[in-house]
C-alpha cells in the first residue's frame, strides 16, 4: 500500500520516487560509439559544454537549495515534462538526493549524458535527455546494475534488515524455476502488492461471467480510501469500469480503486485467489482493504489494532463490518515509522510473488496484460530485447517492495522480485533505487543463464 505521506515514487506518469522521466529519456548506451558521443570521461569531473551539460550544471547547483520554485522548474523543464511530473511531484523526488557531487561523466552528447554523482555516500547515475530548446525531456536516476549474483548478494545484504529477494524464469507450464534466491521463501509485507491478488480475484471472476471488464463501479463514501491515487477525489455517485479501476490500481496504486474491486468480488474471493497462488498465511484473513489498514493503523492507534488482533477470524469479520467501516478518516493521522509490520499488513514470499505473476499470465486474459503492461516501476530494460514488462511495487514506512514481470523478443519469462523491510526504521528513497538496479541487473544475469 502506498502511503499518504511517502514521497511518491516518480515514473513516466507518477509512481516511484527515484526514477524520472517525461518524453524518451533513455540511457546513452556504454558501448555507444557514434559521432557527436564521447568515450568515458575519467579525468577531474567537468561538466560538458552542451545543453545536456548546461542541465547538469543546474542540476548539481540546484540539488544544494531545495525545494527549486516552479518558475525555475519551468526554465529547466519542458512543459509535458512538468504535466507529467508536477513541481511538487519533483520536489518530492528530488529531496531525496540533496547536495549532488559530480564524479565524472561518463558517455556525453550534445542532448543527452549519463553522469556518476554521488548522493551522501552512495553513488548513482544521472542521465539528462534535453529538447532542442535545451530544456529537460527527460531526467532519470539510477543505481548501476550488478554484474553477478555474488555483487547481487552483496547490495541485498546493505538494503535492510529483513530483505527477501528471487529471480526465476517462468517456464512455459506456469512453474517459476529459481535462477537465484535470498530468503525466497520467506513471507514479508507486501504494502501495495496486496493489488496482484486482487487483480487475479477479479480477472477469474469475469472468466466466470460474474461480470464484465465495462461493469460500472459506483464510487460512495463508505469505499473511499486514501491516497495515493486519484479515484477518492471524485464527487460521490461517479461511477468507473472495472477495467479503468484496475488500471488505476496498478498503475498509480489507486487505493479507493483497489476496494471498489475487493467490494465487488468480496473479500473472501481474493483469500481464495491468495491460496490458490500458494499462499496460506492466516494474517490475510480476512483480506484487508486499503481503507481498514488505513483505520487500524492510523485512528486512535493502537486501540482499534489491539482490539482486532485480539480476536478471532469470525470476530474480526465482525470488527471490520462494525466497526472499521463506520470509523471516519477525518480522524486519521499518518505514522511515520514502521507499525505492526508483522502483524497488520498483508503477506507473502518472493516465491509465491512469482507464483501470482504465473497466475495472472495463466488467466490468458488480454485486459489482465494491458493493465500490468502500464507502468514499468522504473526499470527501463531495452524495449527491443524485452516487449513485455509487468510492475507491481509496494510501500509504508518501514516496507519497499518491488516485483516485476519481463518477456524477451524470444519469449522467455522472467519474474524478479526484492523485498526490503525494516520493523524499525522508515526505508529511505536510495533502496527503492536500489531495489530497480538490482532487478534490472538480474534480468540481464537470468537471460544469461
Amino acid at each position: 500500500m502506498h502511503t499518504p505521506s511517502k514521497p511518491v515514487r516518480i515514473l513516466a506518469a507518477a509512481t516511484a520516487a527515484i526514477a524520472m522521466t517525461a518524453c524518451a529519456g533513455r540511457p546513452v548506451p556504454a558501448e555507444a560509439t557514434s559521432a557527436g558521443v564521447t568515450a568515458p570521461v575519467s579525468a577531474a569531473p567537468e561538466v560538458p559544454a552542451t545543453p545536456a551539460g548546461r542541465q547538469l550544471a543546474w542540476l548539481l547547483d540546484a540539488s544544494t537549495r531545495l525545494p527549486i520554485t516552479d518558475d525555475e522548474l519551468a526554465g529547466h523543464f519542458t512543459a509535458d515534462f512538468l504535466k507529467n511530473i508536477p513541481p511538487a511531484q519533483l520536489n518530492q523526488a528530488l529531496a531525496g538526493f540533496e547536495n549532488l557531487k559530480l564524479e565524472r561523466v561518463e558517455q556525453s552528447h550534445e542532448r543527452e549524458l549519463l553522469a556518476r554523482v554521488l548522493a551522501g555516500a552512495s553513488a548513482v547515475n544521472v542521465v539528462i535527455s534535453v529538447d532542442a530548446d535545451g530544456l529537460m525531456s527527460g531526467l532519470r536516476f539510477m543505481a548501476p546494475d550488478p554484474t553477478t549474483w555474488a555483487e547481487v548478494d552483496e547490495r541485498l545484504r546493505t538494503l535492510s534488515p529483513r530483505t527477501g529477494f528471487l529471480a526465476a524464469e517462468l517456464t512455459p507450464d506456469g512453474r517459476c524455476r529459481p535462477l537465484h534466491g535470498v530468503a525466497a521463501g520467506e513471507r514479508r509485507p507486501l504494502g501495495s502488492m496486496l493489488k496482484l491478488y486482487v487483480l487475479g480475484a477479479v480477472a477469474e471472476r469475469i472468466r466466470s461471467g460474474a461480470f464484465g471488464w465495462d461493469t460500472k463501479l459506483t464510487i460512495t463514501p463508505e469505499l473511499k480510501s486514501l491516497p495515493s491515487g486519484e479515484l477518492q477525489d471524485r464527487p460521490d455517485g461517479s461511477q468507473v469500469t472495472v477495467l479503468e479501476a484496475a488500471k488505476l490500481m496498478i498503475s498509480i496504486s489507486d487505493n479507493t480503486a483497489t476496494d471498489l474491486l475487493i467490494h465487488k468480488v468480496g473479500r473472501k474471493a481474493v483469500e481464495r485467489t491468495m491460496r490458490a497462488w500458494g499462499v496460506n498465511d492466516q494474517r490475510n484473513v480476512p483480506f484487508l482493504t486499503t481503507r481498514d489498514l488505513f483505520v487500524l493503523k492510523g485512528v486512535d492507534y493502537p486501540r482499534h489494532a489491539k482490539r482486532y488482533l485480539s480476536l478471532n477470524d469470525a470476530g474480526q469479520r465482525a470488527y471490520l463490518e462494525k466497526v472499521v467501516a463506520k470509523t471516519p478518516l477525518s480522524k486519521f493521522a499518518m505514522w511515520s515509522a514502521p507499525r505492526e509490520l508483522d502483524t497488520l499488513e498483508w503477506y507473502a514470499s518472493p516465491a509465491q510473488i512469482c507464483r501470482a505473476y504465473a497466475g495472472l499470465v495463466k488467466l490468458g486474459d488480454r485486459r489482465v496484460g494491458e493493465v500490468m503492461s502500464i507502468s514499468d516501476g522504473g526499470l527501463g530494460l531495452d524495449r527491443a530485447q524485452w516487449p513485455t514488462v509487468w510492475f507491481k511495487g509496494g510501500s509504508e514506512p518501514g516496507v519497499s517492495d518491488a516485483g516485476f514481470l519481463a518477456r524477451t523478443k524470444q519469449g522467455r519469462t522472467y519474474v524478479v522480485t526484492t523485498m526490503a523491510i525494516d520493523p524499525k526504521a522508515p526505508i529511505g528513497a536510495h533502496v527503492w533505487l536500489e531495489q530497480t538496479a538490482l532487478s534490472r541487473g538480474a534480468f540481464a544475469l537470468a537471460k544469461a543463464s
